[in-house]
């Protein structure tokens, strides 16, 4: 079977590698559709994966062979599920905090989405395997895993309606939570980013007010809109920068969600007082737990995320390379970009 490989930050290479073997317990998927994730997009330009990694985790795809002992599924099933399983046994687990279980990051499928097939271990096929639903496309259901992040997000924190939300971010996650929001009937989503085509098509998802960050200044903004501030702020952009701007214009009481890793230069200061006096908060939140899957499978059904218009390419497998230079160039309206295996 081919794969795009990688091998250098200007080293993709589509080529042959092995088709994996499955035992009793596993799935073999001929994946049909991978999106393209920042997570990818860094690990790639900043060299984080040993030369020969085939990286890809949004995955949707047909299953076409199962072991023996599986029962759940049979081949073509259309199917969507995520990367890491807890063991639902631990102490984090216990207490509902799955993707903190020790063995979660050690689980993963093999290789990764973008290659023509993909092995789902046992524990994949046991607790992280979801049927697509009629009528869905594979591109649609390769969202359910950055959408199901999100929702798992957004619960780490209550979100009421009535709530004044900030998103900080434009880019496909940021525009998810947008819509996720609007789902939960707050009463106004903000989002700022630096790229205007980005903020252009915010409106598109939900937002009621979108600021050019390196324009406005965001306490500039409050004073002159005599806003009271946000309950709840998501920063949905890796800048760490971001953190004690979102702290400023927090309400007191209020919450900020660190979405994104802050890997470069993630040291930041903070007026510590505002924990005491104004009681806000700052929680953080990784990936997804296996329970989130299906919620995101029916937003997506029920069309509260707009996948049309966040889909904004579709290229073949073989161009995992073109496909995150454009997403660095920033020339096209790009937003997400899906490769399907064709």
């Amino acid at each position: 079977m081919k794969a795009s490989v990688f091998y250098g930050k200007n080293d993709i290479r589509f080529e042959e590698v092995d088709k994996p073997d499955i035992s009793d317990k596993e799935i073999l998927i001929q994946m049909k559709a991978c999106g393209l994730c920042g997570t990818d997009i860094h690990k790639i330009t900043e060299e984080l994966v040993p030369a020969g990694s085939v990286l890809g985790h949004e995955y949707a795809g047909e299953v076409v062979a199962v072991g023996k002992e599986v029962s759940e599924f049979r081949p073509g099933d259309r199917v969507t599920g995520g990367i890491h399983v807890p063991c639902f046994t631990c102490e984090q687990c216990s207490r509902g905090h799955y993707t903190l279980c020790p063995e979660f990051k050690k689980t993963n499928i093999h290789p990764g989405g973008f290659a023509e097939y993909i092995k789902l271990p046992e524990e994949h096929v046991k607790h992280l395997l979801y049927k697509i639903p009629d009528g869905m496309s594979y591109s649609k259901a390769s969202l359910a895993e950055p959408v199901a992040c999100c929702i798992h997000g957004q619960k780490a924190v209550g979100i009421h309606a009535g709530d004044r939300v900030l998103v900080m971010g434009a880019g496909p996650i940021g525009l998810i939570h947008s819509q996720l929001l609007k789902n939960k009937l707050v009463k106004e989503v903000v989002i700022t980013d630096v790229s205007d085509h980005r903020l252009n098509h915010a409106h598109e998802f939900g937002a009621d007010v979108t600021i050019n960050a390196a324009e406005k200044n965001l306490e500039t903004y409050l004073e002159e809109q005599n806003h009271p501030g946000f309950n709840v702020i998501i920063i949905a952009a890796g800048v760490s920068a971001l953190l004690p701007q979102a702290m400023n214009v927090l309400k007191r009481g209020g919450t900020v969600i660190c979405f994104s890793p802050f890997t470069m230069k993630p040291s930041v200061e903070i007026d510590a007082s505002m924990f005491f006096h104004d009681e806000k908060s700052i929680v953080g939140t990784y990936s997804v737990s296996p329970y989130e899957f299906e919620e995101a499978i029916l937003a997506i059904q029920k069309g509260v995320i707009n996948t049309e218009a966040l889909i904004t390419h579709v290229m073949p497998l073989s161009n995992l390379g073109k496909a995150i230079e454009l997403t660095q160039e920033k020339t096209e309206n790009v937003l997400k970009i899906v490769l399907k295996n064709e």
